[in-house]
């Protein structure tokens, strides 16, 4: 397994997704900041949470002109699997990689806290590959711009070409269904897939939850079986 991280000013969320793949993989992943232009061929890149260039213009926008997105599109074009997370989605709707918007979270406040996720029929892709339709994860979220929002039409286009990953959904807490959306994403979108399913771009944050001393460890359990299967 060849894993590289990709590093921004002002990302902070690179050290819990290396971590997160040095325990899966027993391999350190490569470090590769914004202004390289050359590395070697990878079979996954992550581009991480955090706030790069401190989210200035929009969220990802300055990321998104850096130097090293050439050698990102390259991958991607190669068919390598990329992971984006947070702001590594924000970045993905900024470069083009993946359509769409991420817009302020509907009650405008930043929210941090467990979100269910719920497997939807999607595309063939390494990434929910290992799981069934309706399965469902605990990964919190954690961010002030989250509410994906697109136009009527590309959302029955992602929903007809089995694009969308997953969705949040009501857990068994009574408590926590008033809020489950916690951004207000439309149709409870939670992450999306490229059209050949080798790219993901997800709000929650798996890194954070790879240790039951973090709450749980359905992060653990997701990126553990989307690595199988991008090496299978």
């Amino acid at each position: 397994m060849r894993s590289g991280v990709a590093i921004f000013p002002g990302s902070n969320c690179d050290r819990d997704i290396i971590v997160a793949l040095k325990k899966i993989t027993s391999k350190i992943p490569l470090k590769l900041w914004h202004k390289d232009t050359e590395f070697p061929n990878l079979d996954l890149i992550v581009l991480p949470g955090g706030f790069s260039f401190g989210d200035y213009l929009r969220c990802g926008a300055l990321a998104a002109r850096s130097p090293i997105i050439r050698n990102i599109k390259d991958h991607v074009s190669r068919g390598g699997a990329l992971l984006g997370i947070c702001n590594g989605f924000q970045i993905l709707i900024e470069t083009g990689i993946l359509p769409g918007s991420l817009i302020r979270n509907k009650k405008l406040l930043f929210t941090c806290r467990e979100t269910i996720l719920e497997i939807q029929k999607t595309i063939e892709n390494p990434f929910t590959k290992g799981f069934k339709e309706g399965f469902n994860l605990k990964i919190p979220v954690a961010h002030n711009e989250g509410n994906y929002f697109a136009p009527a039409p590309l959302l029955n286009e992602l929903d007809s070409e089995g694009r969308i990953a997953f969705k949040y959904v009501k857990g068994d807490n009574p408590d926590s269904n008033i809020d489950y959306n916690p951004n207000g994403s439309s149709n409870d979108i939670a992450g999306i897939l490229s059209k050949n399913g080798r790219v993901l771009g997800m709000m929650p944050h798996p890194e954070r939850a790879i240790n039951p001393l973090h709450g749980g460890s359905d992060g653990l359990k997701f990126l553990t079986k989307s690595i199988e299967h991008i090496v299978g």
